[in-house]
């Protein structure tokens, strides 16, 4: 058996065990699937009618939560990683001949797909809430792929963040900007009705371009060049640097 066909199999086997720790934790279920729904109709209902946007709040504000979505989904895989690493059960797929890269892959994918699926939930519950999009299909393909590559690229990092932590309490903390960033965006309000500083940090920070470049999406299928650019530079940014980070980390640890 080819070296290639083995880390896919191996790959295949860790992504099969951190989806079950995954469905069988409520917690994690909770925070990447529930939360955000609960997010939705707390801003929509109780918070939409005090912000003043064009349109229905509702559509507005999806794409922000969205985004929300990935972000709280990412505790729960700092945390598994960290508890991998510091309990030993890394160093027991070392002498069990498991491939090195299937035990990080594995937790970058399944962390991915748990994401995919909060925010098909979260449009489900937004489309019955009154959301509707002039996007046709390839707009919604492209909206797919921004998400699929922020969730990508925020796994890697938070997996870099489980490796380099010291215990699962320091791994659940490190992500906690991840999960922050999105309130001070342009996720719920327009960045220009901000006060001074906070609007520069919204309109400067990573999750603002993701979630103007969905919004433009679903909208109307137009996008601003400058936000779609920035975008898929953040995102590929974190891919690039959490697996670096995560390889290097995994190294000195395992």
């Amino acid at each position: 058996m080819s070296s290639v066909s083995t880390a896919l199999g191996d790959s295949a086997i860790m992504l099969r065990r951190n989806f079950k720790h995954s469905v069988r934790n409520s917690v994690t279920l909770f925070n990447s699937v529930l939360f955000p729904v609960v997010l939705m109709v707390m801003f929509v209902y109780v918070f939409g009618g005090a912000f003043k946007v064009r349109g229905k709040y509702v559509d507005y504000a999806l794409p922000g939560l969205l985004v929300m979505t990935i972000s709280y989904g990412l505790g729960a895989t700092a945390a598994s990683v960290n508890d991998d690493m510091t309990k030993g059960v890394i160093n027991r797929f070392k002498t069990m001949d498991v491939s090195r890269g299937a035990v990080l892959t594995g937790h970058v994918v399944a962390t991915t797909v748990r994401c995919l699926i909060g925010d098909a939930v979260v449009i489900g519950v937004g489309f019955a809430m009154g959301f509707r999009s002039d996007a046709g299909l390839l707009d919604w393909l492209g909206a797919i792929g921004v998400l699929l590559l922020l969730a990508f690229g925020a796994s890697w990092l938070t997996v870099a963040l489980g490796l380099a932590a010291k215990s699962v309490e320091s791994a659940s903390f490190g992500v906690i900007p991840l999960i922050m960033l999105p309130f001070l965006s342009s996720a719920f309000v327009p960045a220009d009705t901000m006060g001074t500083g906070v609007r520069q940090f919204a309109e400067y920070q990573p999750f603002t371009p993701i979630i103007e470049t969905l919004r433009g999406l679903l909208s109307d299928g137009h996008p601003s060049t400058g936000h779609l650019i920035a975008a898929f530079a953040w995102s590929a940014g974190f891919a690039v640097v959490g697996y670096v980070w995560a390889v290097t980390t995994f190294k000195k640890r395992a």
